[in-house]
């Protein structure tokens, strides 16, 4: 879809540790600015806003692009504890048998997880891919089934895989919104920049024979900032890339599918992140780990629970809006235990001139059971009994302290 004009108001759509689905378009330009490619969407990470898009629903093949899945589900047992970057990897005949970009794995190969990680993230081995996928699942058709797991998790409701590396097979696509929605979700673990930011690097090193990987992401080289994340190419996809990029704190996710070659789909993200570090700027509100309240909760065996942030919170702001603008507020549900990890405790909203444009999700980051009957009973003494100066009531709350926080 062709439009004509850049929109004039800023809508903001802020989720912390919720849906990683972009929800608005806040603003598109005055040309096409993926006009080559079949489909395209451009969007800031932080807050999952928006800013163009063009047949981003279309489901088409995404080629390498999938591996993006693969390496969500790899980073997530990583975190998670069920796999280490030491971990040494057996390679199978079938994934020693993949075709396309490889690092030509031997059936019987070792190698460490970090390696193989490397080689998916730059290279875009499909042996590497299998060799994983195989390793976490037992085979790839199980981890073909944790793929879709996943994305029906995040809410790509047009996707589904087929295998694990996206060479051709019938029936498996995806669109470009859903590719920025799976890009968002891996951009949640920062140490895949690591990965796929390396513009150049070297397996088997040790070896009379090391070999040497380049990324097929050229830009990570000659655009600034950028620093993922993966290119896709089949004679049925074209040439397809989901790219990241960040400057002055702002990140950014373009993705282009079908484009006819490899200088046009970077020329198009080039000039989609363009528009967008030439038209916005974000303001952190909180980075990742930042204590944003301490709250008291009602018969806790821990009396207090501390809201973290999981990921950075940010305003988008067109350029030229002033930061004065804006106002936050901290808004807290009345907590009582238990209190699971995940459970909703509150938000933070975001008002424009008096006009909420923004709800930021909080969470608790920890569970925290109900306290003993003896520790009820004990604190309960403590409310009765008369408190020297100086000493607070670890159940009490300072009504000073919780007007200032609205007022925050």
């Amino acid at each position: 879809m062709r439009t004509r004009r850049i929109l004039s108001l800023v809508l903001i759509s802020l989720v912390l540790m919720g849906s990683l689905t972009p929800s608005h378009t806040v603003s598109a330009t005055e040309k096409e600015l993926a006009d080559k490619a079949k489909s395209a969407i451009l969007l800031d990470v932080d807050t999952g806003t928006v800013l163009y898009e063009k047949n981003a629903d279309e489901k088409l093949p995404p080629a390498s692009i999938t591996k993006v899945m693969t390496m969500l589900l790899v980073m997530e047992a990583l975190d998670e504890g069920h796999l280490s970057m030491e971990d040494k990897v057996q390679a199978s005949e079938h994934a020693a048998s993949m075709g396309g970009s490889q690092i030509f794995l031997k059936a019987g190969e070792e190698m460490k997880v970090e390696e193989l990680l490397k080689a998916i993230a730059i290279a875009s081995a499909n042996d590497a891919t299998v060799a994983v996928a195989e390793h976490l699942a037992g085979t790839e058709e199980a981890f073909v089934q944790k793929m879709n797991r996943k994305a029906s998790e995040l809410g790509m409701t047009h996707t589904k895989f087929r295998n694990t590396n996206g060479l051709p097979e019938p029936d498996h696509y995806t669109t470009a919104r859903d590719i920025s929605t799976m890009s968002r979700a891996l951009l949640k673990h920062p140490e895949i920049t690591r990965f796929t930011g390396v513009y150049e690097d070297y397996l088997r090193q040790e070896s009379k024979t090391p070999f040497w990987l380049v990324n097929t992401n050229r830009l990570v080289k000659f655009y600034e900032g950028m620093d993922g994340l993966k290119t896709g190419f089949t004679q049925e996809a074209k040439y397809c890339l989901t790219a990241t990029a960040e400057r002055e704190g702002m990140r950014l996710i373009a993705v282009v599918m079908g484009e006819p070659d490899a200088k046009s789909r970077n020329q198009e993200i080039a000039q989609m992140m363009n528009f967008a570090f030439s038209q916005y700027r974000t303001h952190v509100l909180f980075d990742q780990g930042d204590v944003i309240g301490a709250r008291e909760i009602s018969k806790g065996e821990n009396p207090q629970l501390h809201v973290k942030a999981d990921r950075r919170m940010s305003i988008l702001m067109k350029r030229g809006d002033k930061l004065e603008q804006f106002e936050v507020v901290t808004l807290w549900d009345p907590l009582k235990a238990p209190v699971k990890k995940g459970d909703t405790v509150g938000k933070v909203q975001v008002k424009k001139e008096g006009e909420v444009v923004a709800d930021f999700i909080l969470t608790s980051g920890d569970d925290i059971d109900r306290a003993r009957w003896w520790t009820l009973f004990t604190r309960a003494t403590k409310k009765i009994l008369f408190l020297p100066d100086g000493v607070q009531d670890p159940e009490g709350e300072d009504k000073q302290e919780k007007k200032k926080e609205v007022k925050e």
